[in-house]
């Protein structure tokens, strides 16, 4: 063995010396309790975590977007209930100078209908 594999050995086995054992010095290797996963684990793990930063940053994209459309919706939902409200104005104060033009006219000598026949005789 070279002094790397002794290196990696060592990182993953706790050395734990006996204590009947004092002559000899002995040590039992015990697998150590982290969760270091192989590099080939990790790399898998590290795709898995580019994915899900990739699903959540659409998820993100996605939700703001659906939030700016609301908005919009708010927006033009609440100017079309003004524009309605302008419309109903517009259509009184129509109705209200179509009464008075035809009082005006009326009132007015000018507009008013001729009896041509009563006129002939």
């Amino acid at each position: 063995m070279d002094g790397s594999s002794k290196e990696e050995e060592d990182s993953a086995f706790t050395n734990i010396s006996l204590a009947d054992d004092k002559e000899h010095s002995s040590r039992i290797l015990y697998p150590r309790p982290k969760s270091f996963l192989p590099k080939m684990m990790n790399a898998d793990m590290d795709a898995v975590d580019a994915e899900n930063q990739v699903e959540l940053e659409e998820k993100t994209r996605l939700i703001n977007q659906v939030l700016e459309l609301q908005h919009t919706l708010e927006d033009l939902s609440a100017r079309v209930d003004a524009v309605k409200e302008e419309n109903l104005k517009l259509k009184s104060e129509n109705q209200v100078l179509g009464q008075y033009i035809e009082n005006l006219m009326s009132a007015s000598s000018v507009f008013q209908t001729t009896d041509t026949k009563s006129k002939r005789k």
